[in-house]
């Protein structure tokens, strides 16, 4: 934790404190900020505050009373339900606008942490909460330089796979030696999997494959035992992320699209030039908010790709969110480039890394192309390769 800039944080944006709280791990997040260990025995409710200026303050269980002792700050402790009471008056003092894992009317879930007697009860205190969402994504989503690097490393090492699972894809429909052709979604998912490995990578579940109507589920999986064949003829998506097997390193995740053994259809070359168009406007949206020093929040980044996707008719067919925040997990804690399944008015923040992927999910077929940024003062740019045309397998 480094609570000087969490002190500078709070002053910036006007609070008077931090106050982060858990029982049964149910904040990762303050967790991680705090630095203390995720698999802690912890049975107890604690508390710990960070004002704005001067010392910060614990509030604990007589029970389990060291567990943050890792922490700087006094320390105050509880046995009964009026003792908590009490202890929670006397350590926010005189605060009242007090950040917390909390978002108004749960419009940004993914920092909703804390539950609603706890609000009440600080309500009833007459302390303004707040969300904490800008100061998550400022002290979890921003990256250090190395971690860039680190990013830039799986996006070569992906890049490289991802071409030749291409190739692989042909050789295996139509192999050299007049051998039977065939293969699975699975068998290309088995292959990927085995080349990620090679490549020092790892993952959260996936990579994903899919053909024809497949492609038209943003989140299938094929498995072994429930997977479609691949043929010439048919319509292939390969949506796959890793990252190097180092701690703290960050994700690389991209999707792709192509046809095998032959030319797309007028159908499939309409759906796919929106989709890259799209993508290529909310890059633009980016690009230009960055480099004229101006504020960009994840929703407006959305509205620019699903502006080309409506207003080129497939509107009723863009159902997810334009991109989500990337960090050592896949969906990280930063902005997310959504106006869809949340109204996500987080900044979009120098040092951050987050996709750009729209789809259009039309019943026999999707498409959606997915590429990654990373964002500096002044800049923006995209990692990795743009796909300009549908892959020819």
């Amino acid at each position: 934790m480094n609570l000087q800039e969490i002190q500078r944080a709070l002053r910036d944006a006007g609070n008077d404190g931090w106050l982060f709280y858990d029982h049964h791990h149910r904040d990762p997040i303050g967790e991680r900020i705090l630095g203390l260990d995720p698999h802690a025995h912890i049975t107890r409710r604690w508390y710990y505050y960070v004002p704005a200026e001067g010392e910060p303050r614990k509030l604990v269980h007589r029970i389990e009373q060291a567990r943050l002792d890792d922490l700087p700050g006094t320390k105050g402790v509880y046995s009964s339900w009026q003792e908590l009471a009490e202890g929670l008056k006397a350590m926010l003092g005189g605060a009242r606008r007090i950040a917390m894992q909390y978002s108004p009317n749960n419009a940004i879930m993914y920092v909703s942490m804390v539950d609603a007697g706890t609000i009440e009860f600080l309500r009833g205190l007459r302390k303004e909460i707040v969300s904490s969402a800008d100061l998550v994504a400022q002290f979890e989503a921003v990256l250090t330089e190395e971690q860039m690097v680190s990013h830039a490393a799986a996006q070569r090492a992906i890049d490289a796979l991802l071409a030749e699972a291409w190739l692989e894809m042909g050789r295996r429909l139509r192999p050299a030696d007049g051998g039977q052709a065939g293969m699975t979604e699975f068998d290309m998912v088995v292959w990927l999997r085995e080349a990620m490995h090679r490549a020092g990578l790892v993952w959260e579940n996936g990579p994903n494959v899919s053909v024809n109507r497949n492609t038209s589920d943003s989140h299938y999986e094929p498995t072994a035992e429930l997977s479609a064949p691949i043929r010439d003829g048919d319509f292939v998506l390969i949506d796959i992320w890793g990252r190097l097997d180092h701690a703290n390193t960050i994700f690389y995740d991209i999707t792709w699209t192509g046809v095998a053994g032959r030319e797309p259809s007028e159908r499939e070359q309409t759906v796919f030039a929106t989709v890259r168009d799209a993508r290529d406007a909310a890059i633009a949206a980016v690009r230009d908010a960055f480099s004229q020093h101006r504020i960009i929040r994840g929703f407006e980044a959305d509205d620019a790709a699903r502006k080309v996707i409506r207003d080129a008719g497939f509107g009723a067919f863009f159902t997810h969110r334009t991109g989500h925040n990337i960090a050592n997990e896949l969906h990280g804690a930063g902005a997310h480039l959504d106006n869809l399944e949340t109204h996500d008015e987080r900044r979009i923040l120098p040092c951050t890394c987050f996709s750009v992927e729209p789809g259009i999910y039309l019943p026999e077929f999707g498409v959606r192309s997915e590429v990654n940024m990373l964002t500096a003062p002044g800049e923006a740019w995209v990692t990795g390769r743009l796909q300009t045309e549908l892959v020819r397998i």
